[in-house]
This record gives C-alpha cells, structure tokens and sequence, in this order.
C-alpha cells in the first residue's frame, strides 16, 4: 500500500511541475516587453524643419505632438490629435497589431499608408515600417519610412528613431524625436 501512496504522490508533483514551469515561463515572456501605455508629449514642435514629418495629412501619428497609446493583448492602439499651424487639429487612431499583419490607413485621394510593427528579440523596442503614399503636384509620390520605438529605462520618454527613403530626396532622411511621459 505505501508503493501505491509513493507512485500517487510522485504523480501529482509530476503533475504540479508540469503545470507551474509553463505559467512561469508565459509570465516572463509577457513582462519583458516593453510598456508604451499612457499619454506622451513631443519635447519638440513636430515640423519639416526639425522632426520631418512624412505624412501630410491632418489626425495622423507621425504629425501628432500628442499620443494616447493604450495597449492590448496583440498590439497598441495610438489615438491622436493633429494638425497644421493654422488649422483645426484632427482626431487620428491607428490599432498597431503585434500578428504581423499589415495595417492600412486611408486618408482618400491617393493618401495614405500602410503598416507592419514588430518587437526586437529582447522585447525592448518597437520597429513600425510604413509605406506612406502622398499626391504631389498630381503626382503619385511613396515615401519608406522606418520608425524603432525605444522606451528609456524609467519609463519616462520614448525616443523614436525615424528613417525615410524616396524619390522626393536626394538622400535618405533621417530624425529623431522624443515624447515625454504627461503626468
């Protein structure tokens, strides 16, 4: 009778082990990825002469001074307000999905862009490739723009390290601009 209670006992350890090791391990997997939740404030006025802007239309993130990102299970969601001096800001909102997926934004009239994010190995920062489409001068112009996200180690700015290629330049560009944690 004891072997019986022995083999039992040893069973449900087993089994314990066997549940507790992957609860742990998708614990820590989940809390290494960085947290942009909250409101955040560009330290600098986001312009053609200091931060290039590469989207020219009202309510978009990368016009925004202001971001409110809130996250989600697989991605964030940005919502902004933005505008040109002399104009009525817009209200803007992109759903950033973590999938792979492609996210697309139509602003009509051959404006637009599309969109990929995905996480550094370590979980640390955020890369977010955007194929912005712009009507110059009647024109159908693309610009390439990658963005990585990095949030500082208190928590307390993200820097965005913005570069962009296209045919509108001679040479690629490339700018950086950080938001300041509101509150």
């Amino acid at each position: 009778m004891k072997n019986k209670s022995n083999v039992w006992y040893g069973l449900a350890m087993l089994l314990a082990v066997v549940m507790y090791v992957p609860v742990q391990a998708r614990q820590k997997n989940s809390a290494r990825y960085a947290d942009f939740s909250g409101e955040w404030r560009a330290r600098e006025s986001i312009s053609m002469g200091g931060n290039i802007v590469c989207c020219f239309d009202s309510g978009d993130r990368m016009l925004a001074g202001t971001m409110r990102i809130a996250a989600q299970a697989n991605g964030l969601t940005v919502a902004v307000s933005s505008g040109f001096p002399g104009t009525v800001p817009v209200a803007g909102l992109e759903k950033m999905s973590f999938d792979g997926s492609v996210s697309e934004i139509d602003h009509g009239h051959g404006r637009g862009k599309k969109f990929t994010v995905r996480w550094s190995a370590d979980g640390q920062k955020l890369t977010v490739n955007s194929t912005v489409r712009l009507m110059i001068d009647q024109k159908q112009t693309t610009v390439y723009v990658t963005e990585v996200w990095t949030l500082s180690p208190n928590g307390k700015s993200i820097t965005v390290q913005a570069n962009a290629r296209s045919g509108l330049y001679s040479k690629d560009r490339s700018w950086k601009t950080v938001f300041e944690k509101v509150g």
